[in-house]
């Protein structure tokens, strides 16, 4: 690694810089509540920026340009299924899970949310929630760690199993340091680092070919004949595949411990308006990277080898052409900032299950806050080492891995939680069927029914919906207590909204 690289220089500087933010969180953590949830003191920017910094993972500056680039923009069906999943689930989940987390005796994880709001006196909807957390964001971490290396392995010439634990350690450090407040802080510099990222290299690619537009569908279609049809040679079950991606922001932990987070649900409506512009300006910017990368590449072959062997790293390939040292050490940053926004509020919420759902709910019931803390920081070294022996393999791709978690998360808690927040008639048995039901069906569809080309997330949302639906109608109703809570939290939430 030579450190006279301009390249070199920027991104351990960048790496510095994270670990001081997590240095400085780590003075103003005082309690487990500010460890997991940063005292619910998030503004309707920081709210709206780290919600969309750890959800956009490094798929987003690889695994969806290397899509595009392969494919066309038949591709970008993900990235439409992405937008309608968001702003849905801002506009019908963020506030109200704000309002019920906190009326459900100020729920700092959602096992804790669920045990409160159906009045769990066994636990078994805490436990198996918890479980569920740790199992899919093994996964899910194991896909920010294979990316964090990707990017050490390109940037630096390093061998994977290296470049693996370099990348693994920018991220757990200001995590266990800092907690959630680290992650919300440095999520919303790394959000800036994105966008700036993601809408200057299509602009700079593009004007590097030195052609107008004519020419450049000319060369495109020379080299991928449908790459500007979004719907040729795709059935529509591909299609649906494809825009089902929506349907995981449901129940993606990570995602919705932000609205959790925010200072009142009365942030809630700006925090999304900021919140869908950048995630479309974004997303719009990953598709133009890999889509412009196609001509690119095409009247450069000379250049092409990288990208030909892996097509997830046509953004980083190009970055690396067309920018000075100094630029590509900021813009290559972006990328890292990406995985390590996301890699870090996962290590969190899965240290949070352990710590508060699993720790304190059934071994110290009395432990202190500061116990309680620096368990937290332990079981963010232990996941995070389970993730790295996940991730060994070199020929992991981080949409695969990326994919199969989000279904699980989806299928498993998606329909819980719109339930949850909408019908009070709902019921613990049919909250804990339906949660099995859609993780189960996941698992056994990508294992065994893979080969109908549906997205696993689809037969497990619809089926757990159906299963929460029909056992909780089959029961008996909630007991009184469920259903004042309930209804508190509704009249609160139509309260603030006014």
């Amino acid at each position: 690694m030579n450190f006279s690289n301009p390249t070199v220089v920027v991104f351990v500087v960048y790496i510095l810089a994270m670990l001081g933010i997590g240095l400085y969180a780590y003075f103003s953590t005082k309690n487990l509540d500010d460890y997991i949830l940063g005292g619910r003191s998030l503004g309707s920017f920081v709210t709206a920026l780290s919600a969309g910094a750890s959800d956009m993972s490094g798929w987003l500056l690889m695994g969806l340009p290397g899509a595009i680039y392969l494919t066309g923009l038949s591709e970008s069906w993900i990235a439409i299924g992405l937008i309608i999943g968001a702003w849905l689930n801002w506009y019908l989940v963020a506030g109200r899970l704000r309002v019920h987390t906190e009326v459900q005796n100020n729920a700092l994880t959602l096992p804790d949310y669920f045990t409160g709001r159906f009045d769990d006196q066994k636990k078994i909807l805490r436990v198996t929630s918890a479980l569920i957390i740790l199992v899919f964001f093994a996964i899910y971490c194991a896909s920010g760690m294979v990316a964090g290396a990707r990017l050490f392995e390109t940037l630096f010439q390093l061998p994977y199993s290296t470049a693996l634990w370099l990348g693994a350690f920018a991220t757990i450090g200001y995590v266990c340091i800092g907690g959630f407040l680290a992650i919300s802080w440095t999520d919303t510099f790394q959000a800036g680092l994105m966008i700036f990222a993601l809408l200057l290299l299509p602009i700079v690619t593009y004007m590097s070919l030195g052609i107008g537009m004519e020419e450049f569908t000319a060369v495109v279609e020379s080299v991928r004949p449908h790459a500007f049809d979004f719907a040729t040679n795709l059935s529509v079950v591909a299609i649906l595949s494809a825009a089902a991606w929506g349907l995981g922001y449901f129940g993606q932990p990570h995602i919705l411990v932000r609205f959790m987070a925010a200072d009142s649900v009365k942030s809630i409506p700006a925090a999304r308006r900021i919140g869908m512009t950048w995630m479309v300006l974004c997303l719009a910017g990953a598709v133009g990277s890999g889509f412009i990368g196609i001509a690119y590449f095409q009247m450069n072959p000379e250049l092409a080898a990288a990208v030909t062997a892996n097509p997830e790293t046509v953004f980083m390939e190009l970055t690396k052409i067309l920018f000075n040292p100094w630029v590509v050490g900021v813009i290559l940053a972006a990328i890292l900032s990406a995985v390590m926004s996301t890699l870090s509020c996962q290590l969190l919420v899965c240290s949070s299950a352990l710590t508060e759902d699993l720790y304190k709910g059934f071994i110290r019931k009395n432990a202190s806050q500061k116990e309680l803390v620096w368990i937290g920081r332990a079981m963010v070294l232990a996941v995070a080492m389970l993730a790295l022996s996940l991730a060994q393999n070199p020929e992991s791709k981080v949409l695969g891995l990326v994919a199969y978690a989000w279904a699980g998360f989806g299928a498993a808690f998606g329909p819980l939680i719109i339930l949850s927040l909408f019908w009070k008639r709902m019921t613990l048995n049919g909250a804990l069927v339906g949660m099995i039901v859609g993780a189960v069906t996941v698992i056994l569809w990508k294992n065994f029914f893979g080969y109908t080309g549906i997205y696993e997330i689809i037969p497990g949302f619809v089926f757990a919906l159906i299963s929460i639906v029909v056992v909780s109608l089959l029961g008996k109703a909630p007991n009184a207590a469920v259903t004042s809570r309930f209804e508190q939290a509704d009249e609160i939430y139509a309260r603030e909204m006014k």
